[in-house]
């Protein structure tokens, strides 16, 4: 049993700390109360609603005039960035100012289920069998998508509606995208799944690096068939009708027309999984840079290194190096009272990276494809998902190699990629400046660039000059957050420093990576020692003083 939960903890959150490993951390973040369906009940779910069997052509074969009093879509042949489109006949059905127009199919690898009979929706459906080791593993072909077509131009909507986002350009790598989602399903109970948590994991086939970028649940945007609304509604307004691919396809067709990201596969979780899969691996060590305030969340444990500051109960977990179960990692991805959900993303991302980091220093991953099998049969039991065994087993090579430096992780700035609004409804949301918010989803398909592999190829030590423990894992934790490779190296000579010290043994200009590290911890000019060494054991030596604060983040100070 003990050995099983050691695959199980190594496979399942080193084996694709960009996949299924992403997700069920990734979700547990705090909106992450996820609602994890197996795969055989999405499945279950799929075949007993009638009319999802739609297909293109049924779609497309009533005449346009029909199919407009309808409230349906038909599918037009000219050209859309190289595949074919799915046009509203209108965007608003007949009577129903408050319905969705009914949706195509769209092409997927999976073909669409046949329309069950009543026998068989009065049956449940039979166990789904367990996977099997493929003979050969040879990756499918990524799943295609139809482009809806424009919204109606007259639509009126509480807001301007947006005008489509052309695609990113992958300038030819090979991307396979993947949707983490987690909803507040299992905390409201009201049968609407939000997801209030979604990050896209790009895995880059061709340089075997990873890309993340988290969602804010608030972005105001437009969502086909339904108009101007919050993100985190697609995935339940998907469930309300007519998408082969279930929410999933709607979520899908959001993320593309308002971003121009096409995600190919998803993967959810749900809170209790999110809890038993880190108290499986022996909790997370996490590195806190930001101090966090938050009362008691449902579900979550305070952790017990936190301390409470008033009689209304709340609790802050201070700056430091801290190892938390499952429970407390859940309290410290959902808490936000002194933060935001931009920060919630950045803190969901961490993580994940300390999830990764755990089953990397184990040293018991292998790719026997035999106990990924059995991983795989017992993970599909949390996780809801449309990957597959092979899809997994596909990117063992690349998940044993992946270093911290091909790891990079993306979130958008409030104000800045986004600007808040309140819509007549009441609520605030964030409506996506897209002049801004484009070169940051262009970069987010890139691998790392020239510039960041230097960064990475510099040494940094980091010593603790403070008595507060631990001090050097949390800045060396920063460091590597931005890609530089920095190692925590303990004690310094004393504990009595005030400032923090940078010295620069390379003594070169040109080229350094002197300045980035004076930014990102907050090195005054004064304390930059540069000391050439031609026998150097390390590039730059960083001693942490009791000042120190590389908090750059949306993160309020904390109370007392």
């Amino acid at each position: 049993m003990s050995q099983i939960r050691r695959i199980l903890g190594l496979l399942l959150f080193r084996l694709v700390p960009l996949l299924l490993i992403v997700a069920i951390l990734w979700v547990g973040y705090g909106l992450l109360q996820t609602v994890a369906q197996r795969v055989s009940e999405q499945v279950a779910y799929e075949e007993r609603q009638p009319g999802f069997a739609l297909t293109a052509t049924a779609v497309a074969s009533p005449p346009a005039t029909e199919a407009a009093a309808r409230g349906g879509f038909r599918l037009i042949a000219q050209p859309f960035v190289g595949e074919s489109i799915a046009q509203f006949a209108t965007n608003t059905p007949a009577g129903q100012s408050d319905a969705p127009a009914q949706p195509p199919a769209f092409t997927t690898n999976t073909p669409a289920a046949a329309e069950p009979t009543p026998a068989e929706m009065a049956t449940e459906p039979p166990q789904q069998p367990a996977e099997t080791i493929p003979a050969e593993v040879t990756p499918r072909p990524l799943p295609t998508v139809l482009f809806l077509g424009d919204p109606d131009p007259n639509q009126v909507d509480v807001t301007a509606i947006p005008p489509r986002v052309e695609p990113i350009d992958r300038q030819g790598y090979d991307l396979m995208n993947i949707l983490l989602l987690g909803t507040d399903e299992e905390l409201t109970n009201d049968g609407f799944r939000r997801t209030d948590t979604m990050i896209v994991v790009s895995i880059n086939r061709s340089t075997g690096s990873v890309s993340m970028l988290s969602l804010p649940r608030d972005l105001f945007v437009y969502i086909p068939a339904w108009g101007m609304q919050r993100l985190n509604l697609a995935w339940a307004r998907g469930e309300n009708g007519g998408w082969n691919d279930g929410p999933f396809e709607l979520i899908r067709q959001t993320i593309l027309y308002n971003f121009g990201i096409n995600v190919h596969y998803y993967a959810l979780i749900d809170l209790t999984g999110f809890k038993e899969a880190i108290d499986l691996i022996g909790g997370v060590d996490v590195a806190v840079d930001c101090a966090i305030q938050n009362l008691p969340l449902i579900g979550a444990e305070v952790p017990a290194a936190a301390r409470r500051i008033n009689e209304d109960g709340d609790y802050v977990l201070d700056v430091g190096q801290y190892t938390l179960n499952g429970a407390e990692a859940l309290w410290y991805a959902r808490a936000r009272d002194n933060s935001s959900d931009f920060d919630r993303g950045r803190r969901q991302q961490q993580i994940l990276r300390a999830v990764w980091r755990k089953a990397l220093d184990s040293g018991q991953l292998t790719s026997n494809p035999a106990q990924m099998l059995e991983l795989w049969n017992l993970g599909s039991q949390i996780v809801e998902t449309n990957l597959r065994f092979e899809d997994i087993l596909g990117l063992v090579p690349m998940a044993l190699n992946l270093q911290p430096g091909l790891i990079e992780n993306f979130a958008l700035v409030r104000t800045y990629h986004t600007t808040p609004w309140q819509p007549p409804s009441g609520e605030f949301v964030q409506l996506p400046v897209n002049d801004t918010l484009r070169p940051l989803l262009q970069d987010f398909y890139q691998p790392p660039t020239d510039n960041q592999i230097r960064l990475e190829g510099a040494h940094i030590r980091v010593h603790n000059g403070t008595a507060n423990a631990n001090w050097d894992r949390v800045a060396a934790e920063r460091l590597a957050w931005d890609g530089l490779n920095a190692i925590a190296a303990g004690s310094a000579d004393n504990a009595d420093y005030t400032d923090t010290i940078l010295i620069d043994y390379e003594g070169g200009s040109k080229g350094s990576s002197r300045n980035e590290i004076a930014q990102i911890l907050n090195v005054r000019a004064e304390n930059i020692r540069i000391e050439p060494d031609a026998n150097r054991e390390v590039d730059f030596d960083v001693i942490i003083g009791s000042n120190y604060n590389s908090c750059t983040f949306s993160v309020l100070p904390v109370e007392g």
